[in-house]
């Protein structure tokens, strides 16, 4: 079984910064992708930033410029820096990992969501 912890999160005023990290534990052979989503109130959710094994990244356009996510693939522990925090940055976010394997013999991938954390940024 694989999970992922979040921690970071909290209250910031806006043009602050937080950052983000998840970790994975349980038994992982491999996880091809780990990323960030985050779901405001009566939004829907949506990635905020990706990042690949190795290290090929996306974002959301909203974010590009300000958040920047990396990756230890030692650690199975992906960040997410966000700095120049907006208002409209509000939401819980999640930590996502795809393309997990937990087994070297078993081709088999997995997606793993945190529980989310929830970051506030006041005006």
């Amino acid at each position: 079984q694989v999970q992922l912890v979040e921690s970071g999160g909290g209250l910031v005023q806006a043009g602050g910064s937080l950052r983000l990290a998840c970790a994975a534990s349980g038994s992982i052979f491999s996880i091809a992708t780990m990323g960030w989503y985050r779901q405001a109130p009566g939004k829907q959710r949506e990635l905020v930033a990706r990042i690949s094994s190795g290290g090929s990244t996306n974002y959301a356009d909203s974010v590009k410029g300000r958040f920047t996510i990396s990756r230890d693939n030692a650690k199975n522990t992906v960040y997410l820096q966000m700095n120049s925090l907006l208002p409209e940055d509000t939401a819980v976010y999640y930590c996502n990992a795809g393309g997990v394997r937990t087994s070297i013999v078993i081709v088999r991938y997995l997606e793993v969501w945190g529980q989310g954390t929830l970051v506030t940024v006041s005006s």
